[in-house]
C-alpha cells in the first residue's frame, strides 16, 4: 500500500458503490480523524476502532456507512463522490483565504491544521489553513 489515505477513500468509495453497510480498513490516527469529520457532517453514520483480538498491535477501523433512503427498496449513498487532493507525491496546502466551498456548498473540504483535522468550514472559522487533505460531495 502506497498512500494509506487514498486507500482509505477508495474503500469507502468502492463500499459505497457496491451497497455495503460497512467498511474495515487498518486504523490510524489520521484515518480515525477523517472519519470523525465525515461522521459530523453526516456523511457516515458511525465509526469504531477495533482491536485485534490475536494480534493487539493492529487496530482495524469499521465505518458504517449512510445512506438516503429513496422508497422502500432503493438507497442512494450519501457521499457521491470523493477526491483525493494532497497526495503522497504532491502535498497541496491552503490559507484561511483559499478555502472555498465544495459543490457551491453541497460538500466538505477536509483539512488537517495545526488544531486537527478540520471541515473547511470550520478550519476558516477558526481562521486556520493547513493541508487540504480531500473533498467529500
Amino acid at each position: 500500500m502506497v498512500d494509506a489515505i487514498s486507500d482509505m477513500l477508495t474503500r469507502i468509495r468502492n463500499a459505497q458503490a457496491a451497497r455495503h453497510k460497512t467498511v474495515v480498513m487498518p486504523a490510524s490516527k489520521l484515518k480515525l480523524a477523517i472519519a470523525n469529520v465525515l461522521k459530523k457532517e453526516g456523511y457516515i453514520m458511525s465509526v469504531k476502532k477495533n482491536v485485534n483480538p490475536k494480534n493487539e498491535t493492529i487496530a482495524e477501523l469499521e465505518i458504517e456507512l449512510a445512506y438516503n433512503k429513496i422508497s422502500h427498496s432503493k438507497k442512494e449513498e450519501k457521499i457521491k463522490g470523493i477526491k483525493q487532493i494532497s497526495k503522497q507525491g504532491q502535498r497541496r496546502y491552503v490559507g484561511n483565504s483559499e478555502i472555498h466551498p465544495v459543490k457551491n456548498g453541497y460538500g466538505i473540504s477536509i483539512i488537517s491544521t495545526s488544531q486537527g483535522v478540520l471541515s473547511g468550514a470550520e478550519a476558516k472559522k477558526k481562521g486556520l489553513g493547513g493541508e487540504f487533505i480531500c473533498e467529500v460531495w
